[in-house]
């Protein structure tokens, strides 16, 4: 019996296995599936289903797999040649495959040198007979839509291997940058779970667990960012590097390829017209070079049977974008979006969607966008030598000749402005000479300019022009992103260049540090931008540190000098660590972080307070826990935890939300609430939440967790009355309802405040006009105490951007930080987001000042 019962559960496991295999097949089709039809590949090379074990689409292929590939690719074919271009934060490294009938290293060099030629306009224009097109397929930016790096397999292989006419001409005529993923660490998150679910046969309902990623999901990278929106700031490593190998190029053609949800088919360019477009770029752009490619993406996916749209929306203004960017520097962007299957199939309401069918789509778009920039190889070069011949001849009619711009008393944030503008490959000159201009002091020698005369004229209007007039009023995402506002820089037009010698590097700062000998104590103002880090780094280390609470001059080696609020004192009378070891440290400190050391002899002052006085106390050194997970806004705790880490070095405990009930908030002096929604600490942990702040803790809430705690009666926020809605006109009918109500969001506009110098939330500023950042419809009325409403918006607020008049009456009534007081505990309220995308460097200090001095308010 035991011999029968084998036998046939042997055969049972062979009937099951058969017909898992028959399921596999048919969602896992064939490579034939994918190419066009008769097409011949070269047997030496090895397909990626002969390579991978797998076919394309049976399972999401993982990063150290792609390499793999490519890597393979490099060393079997002469085509191929393989570059790390750098390292992503998880340590993956970032690929782009070059592929062209010629990958010598110096043969690739040659063409590199020539296609520059055509960015400069007073250089005589290369032969363009034998230039290749230069075309850059760039995959997977949002790391859950995975059919893009399938595709960017599918293309490299169709590249390097395809013996067909097209194939061999793309070689011929053009090189060819493949990124398989600009987002390694988010595809690997996804992958993994897209992985782990799969079910076989695979599961189609959409509630189905493969279908819905658990927070924060895969789109974002490892500090949870959409580096689909860093093109413009430049805060992530992935973009850093991917803009430093960019201006090395200067591709004809970007393909931006993207996912979206799983009802929709497919979009291709264009977008829509004039309210999605970006006003530096030339209308050329869109109503010619656009519309060249147009009929190749058609009758490719026509040849399918595959449905597409256009027009309709995305977005193609904000810089930030992959699709935007290219069109700012004389190439073309173009944003491909598929409708996703979300894992290996899913329930659509056409039927059922593969992962192999979004696949497909994405490589026939692909092989679309080749065939296209081929055809056009000449028209491009071209137009990309007119591009920057036309932004000089633009810049000349301007009446604004150059930027003038500098903090006067912060060498950190403007080494970081000056870092980004030189990102942008943007001419910058040193001031040599005081200006006065537009009620500011631009001193010599702590100040640059910024000529507009120059090729990258059309950036250089992008970080600097305040625009309020839009074609439209409906925005995808942001409708300003002037760079001088997000840093706080002071800035100011010129009607004359005056001319000088353009920075090559950034100038390293000249500190005059005190040597080290007996003192009273060392000052270290608090203006910079760094200084939070440097007193992180102190506290860590042991040292003991007081901050002034008022104004103050003291005589210092260098000399007497004046000292504002949040100075920090490092009281050489009070230190546990030797006098010796603490001197050494602050110096080697300070001077790593390119912070200027105060020696004073003294503590009599000779303005102002004393050293000793009441208003010099210790500085709280923060414990900080923030809460993330289902219902918090992933990009906003990620901004958070970004600029802890990377600004700050500071540890930050991150803690689920639906997990708080484990958590003894004693054990932490800050609590940090991004934005969201945190109804699932349930009441037992709102009573300990109560209680943890009347006994003295600070909870820093951002954006809609203000709203959250004000109806959890945590705080006593009040909305202000809103403004009813104006009943649409008449002619407004159904089918444009979307753009009517759309039109009353704050989509991100910028807005003038007056910051009140005094407090606590101040400290190290030295203006009390500050420019924030909106992008929320949430309007909360100042709190009671007239005195904790630090961050008041001005009566005349638009700096920036589109606000519906509607909006626009809210916003002066309204307030943008307050700060409440609950028993011995201190509740601040940031209804903007100080932090937004990692670029606000203006508005940061206000979050590290609640961390510090959230105790002092």
């Amino acid at each position: 019996m035991l011999g029968v019962d084998l036998i046939l559960n042997t055969m049972r496991k062979c009937v099951l296995l058969s017909l898992a295999a028959c399921l596999l097949s048919f969602w896992a089709p064939a490579q034939s599936y994918f190419f066009p039809e008769g097409e011949r590949f070269n047997p030496n090379i090895q397909s990626p289903e002969e390579f991978l074990g797998y076919p394309i689409g049976e399972f999401h292929t993982r990063y150290d797999r792609v390499h793999a590939y490519f890597q393979y690719l490099a060393e079997a074919s002469p085509y191929a040649r393989l570059e790390i271009i750098g390292y992503t934060h998880e340590r993956r490294p970032q690929l782009v495959l070059y592929v062209s009938e010629n990958t010598e290293e110096s043969r690739l060099e040659d063409i590199r040198q020539r296609h520059l030629l055509l960015t400069r306009p007073n250089q005589a224009m290369p032969d363009l007979s034998s230039m290749p097109a230069i075309l850059n397929l760039a995959f997977s930016v949002h790391g859950n839509e995975p059919s893009t790096t399938e595709a960017a397999i599918l293309s490299a292989y169709w590249l390097v291997a395809a013996e067909g006419e097209l194939a061999q001409r793309v070689r011929q005529e053009a090189l060819v940058l493949i990124d398989p993923a600009i987002n390694p660490d988010g595809r690997d998150r996804h992958s993994h779970w897209a992985n782990m679910h799969r079910a076989f046969p695979p599961v189609a309902d959409p509630l189905d667990r493969e279908h819905n990623e658990v927070w924060p999901g895969g789109r974002s990278n490892h500090y949870w960012f959409d580096l689909n929106r860093d093109w413009l700031p430049l805060t992530q490593v992935e973009l850093q590097h991917k803009m430093a190998w960019y201006h090395r190029w200067y591709p004809n053609v970007v393909g931006d390829f993207h996912e979206m949800g799983t009802n929709s088919t497919y979009f291709f360019e264009p977008t829509k017209p004039f309210s999605s477009e970006n006003p530096v770029v030339p209308r050329k752009n869109y109503e010619e070079v656009t519309q060249r490619f147009v009929p190749y993406f058609a009758k490719n996916l026509d040849a399918i049977g595959s449905l597409y749209w256009t027009k309709e929306v995305f977005d193609n203004s904000y810089p930030g974008y992959g699709s935007t960017y290219p069109d700012i520097q004389g190439g073309l962007g173009l944003v491909f979006e598929q409708g996703s299957s979300r894992g290996h199939v899913q329930d659509s309401q056409r039927g059922p969607i593969t992962f192999a069918f979004t696949i497909r789509n994405q490589f026939r778009t692909a092989l679309a966008t080749l065939e296209a920039g081929v055809e056009a190889r000449e028209f491009m070069h071209r137009y990309l030598r007119e591009f920057f011949q036309t932004a000089e001849q633009e810049a000349a009619s301007s009446p604004t000749k150059a930027y003038v711009f500098g903090d006067p008393a912060d060498a950190s944030k403007n080494r970081l402005f000056l870092n980004l503008l030189l990102a942008h490959q943007i001419q910058v000159i040193e001031n040599q000479s005081t200006i006065n201009q537009e009620g500011q002091r631009f001193e010599a020698g702590k100040s640059w300019l910024v000529p507009t005369r120059q090729p990258q004229y059309r950036m250089v209007r992008s970080i600097f022009e305040r625009v309020t007039e839009f074609a439209d009023s409906v925005f995808y995402d942001a409708s300003a992103w002037n760079m001088a506002l997000a840093y706080d820089m002071p800035t100011a037009a010129l009607r004359q260049n005056p001319g000088g010698t353009p920075l090559v590097e950034i100038p390293s700062p000249q500190l005059q540090q005190p040597d080290t000998r007996p003192a009273v104590g060392y000052l270290i103002a608090w203006e910079d931008y760094f200084a939070p880090k440097l007193l992180q780094r102190l506290q860590r280390a042991g040292v003991y540190v007081e901050a002034s609470g008022a104004s103050f001059t003291s005589e210092t080696h260098l000399g007497e000098r004046s000292f504002g609020p949040g100075t920090l004192l490092i009281p050489m009378g009070f230190q546990q660590l030797p006098l010796e070891q603490v001197e050494a440290l602050v110096l080697r400190e300070a001077q790593s972080l390119s912070q200027q050391v105060y020696a004073v002899s003294s503590g009599l002052s000779k303005q102002g307070i004393d050293l000793g006085s009441n208003q010099v106390t210790a500085i709280r050194q923060p414990k900080a826990l923030m809460l993330v997970g289902a219902g918090v806004t992933s990009t906003e705790a990620g901004e958070i935890w970004h600029l802890l880490d990377t600004k700050l070095e500071m540890s930050l405990t991150k803690v689920d939300v639906e997990r708080f009930g484990r958590v003894n908030l004693h054990q932490y002096n800050t609590l940090i609430l991004a934005s969201g929604d945190y109804s699932a600490i349930g009441e037992h942990g709102l009573t300990h939440l109560k209680d943890w702040l009347s006994r003295g803790g600070v909870l820093i809430a951002v954006k809609s967790a203000n709203q959250w705690l004000s109806r959890a009666g945590i705080t006593p926020l009040k909305n202000l009355e809103e403004v009813p809605m104006a009943a649409p006109a008449d002619e407004v009918g159904f089918g444009n309802r979307r753009d009517y109500y759309g039109a009353q969001s704050i989509g991100g506009s910028m807005y003038a405040t007056r910051l009140d110098l005094s407090h606590p939330l101040a400290y190290g500023y030295t203006r009390e006009n500050l420019p924030v950042y909106r992008n929320s419809s949430i309007f909360f009325a100042p709190v009671a105490d007239p005195f904790q409403n630090p961050v008041r918006y001005r009566e005349q607020p638009l700096l920036a951007g589109y606000v519906s008049a509607r909006n626009l009456a809210q916003i002066p009534k309204a307030m943008s930080v307050s700060v409440s007081k609950l028993g011995s505990g201190t509740v601040v309220h940031f209804i903007d987001n100080p932090n937004f995308r990692g670029t606000w460097f203006g508005t940061n200090r206000l979050f590290f000042n609640a961390l510090y001095f959230g105790d002092r308010m």
